[in-house]
């Protein structure tokens, strides 16, 4: 079932696959097409959260079909219908839904897009992080921005509740982790379960606050102080996580569910039925 809103109308960004990169405008197009979304549901993520989710799947050990990931993203109701609230729904227990066909497939177009340039930086070979093919997260800084604005309009917005530098895409790639637990369940192997449990270490932190004092801009060389040198580092440290993660699956392979055998009684035993009679010439008969 579609909604009668008109979806934003597609702007002209190329997905090239010659492209080195996607456009700015690839993000810009996301973000238009999830704040539609929020319209219906206002649980719908930012992108950055998005961008988080994605590297998760992507690093994961299980390859998670998009049918079984994008409603545990957006909160989509069945079939992406619109859940409306009644007397038996609540506002927090509605799901949203794409306004249109022609929404959800543009969506993902620009999502397989975004997936298939950070599965190849995460298979590339980096020795730094500012390698061009290194992965370099779409996030934002948000107290940066809010600096930016006149002081009257910085009054709007309270500093201890804008998210810190990267803190929106750890939240986002923490999420696909506990929503999938038995995917990151600890390997049975010392070392290896030592390894993940380092590299989730790595991106909890950054779900963490910045507390330290503002020393540097993240994003921009003549920005404001937003972030303090410590965040920075994290956020390093976090990159490299999610490329250890990645490499860690990668060389485990799928997990692998145990078989266990039901045991079958001798043909002379007694028959686990009850029956007193010797298996053979009970259930073992049949």
């Amino acid at each position: 079932m579609t909604n009668s809103k008109t979806p934003p109308a597609p702007t002209s960004t190329t997905l090239n696959e010659a492209d080195d990169f996607l456009p700015p405008e690839t993000f810009d197009e996301l973000d238009a097409i999830l704040d539609e979304l929020r319209t219906r549901y206002d649980e719908t993520p930012q992108w950055e959260f998005c961008e988080g989710f994605m590297a998760a799947l992507i690093c994961g050990r299980r390859a998670v079909p998009a049918a079984e990931y994008i409603p545990v993203l957006l909160g989509l109701g069945e079939d992406g219908a619109v859940a409306a609230a009644d007397a038996s729904t609540s506002e927090e227990d509605a799901e949203g839904s794409f306004a249109s066909d022609e929404q959800r497939e543009r969506f993902t177009a620009l999502w397989q897009a975004r997936w298939a340039e950070v599965s190849a930086a995460l298979d590339a070979e980096c020795k730094s992080l500012e390698d061009e093919d290194c992965y370099h997260p779409e996030v934002m800084d948000v107290r940066a921005s809010v600096a930016e604005l006149p002081a009257d309009e910085q009054v709007n917005f309270k500093a201890d509740e804008l998210p810190a530098f990267a803190q929106v895409w750890a939240l986002g790639f923490m999420f696909a982790v506990e929503s999938w637990p038995e995917d990151w369940a600890a390997p049975r192997d010392k070392d290896a379960a030592k390894w993940l449990d380092g590299a989730l270490q790595a991106v909890v932190a950054m779900t963490e606050d910045d507390t330290g004092k503002p020393e540097v801009s993240p994003l921009l060389e003549e920005g404001l102080p937003s972030t303090s040198i410590a965040r920075l580092n994290a956020f390093g440290e976090a990159i490299w996580a999610v490329y250890d993660l990645r490499e860690l699956w990668l060389t485990l392979g799928p997990r692998v569910d145990t078989v266990r055998k039901e045991v079958t009684p001798g043909r002379n035993d007694v028959c686990f039925c009850g029956s007193g009679k010797k298996y053979k010439k009970c259930h073992g008969a049949t």
